[in-house]
């Protein structure tokens, strides 16, 4: 795939921006074309969603369409020489139904459980 890939992510979940790191730390050394935007320093107005919403899943735009969820990490992957073949084995179609399953129903909602809290905390 070609064109600027640009990743929305929760960077005050923990969890979230060392994955993110890593995959920036990543891009850097390969000089990709794709920009990571804390929604907590970004204006998610302009990815069409609230913030909240921005804080429930991953959401990445390529070539003006916006992926979220586990889409958008399979997007995000194919983005990288190194994780290619990761996208491959995930985009399978059984595969990627658990996959997608398991994200939307187990880890994203306790990731963002885990965010509601903290800002409740007002860390």
């Amino acid at each position: 795939m070609t064109g600027q890939t640009r990743v929305l992510y929760n960077g005050a979940c923990p969890v979230c921006r060392a994955e993110i790191d890593h995959y920036a730390r990543y891009r850097t050394a390969r000089g990709l074309p794709i920009v990571f935007d804390d929604l907590n320093r970004s204006d998610t107005a302009a990815w069409g969603i609230s913030k909240e919403d921005a804080a429930r899943r991953l959401h990445v735009r390529h070539e003006d369409r916006i992926y979220s969820g586990f889409p958008a990490f399979l997007l995000l992957w194919q983005q990288m020489p190194r994780y290619r073949p990761l996208a491959k084995v995930a985009g399978l179609p059984g595969f990627r139904h658990v996959a997608a399953g398991l994200y939307d129903r187990v880890l994203a909602p306790a990731l963002y459980a885990r965010h509601r809290r903290r800002m409740q905390r007002g860390a």
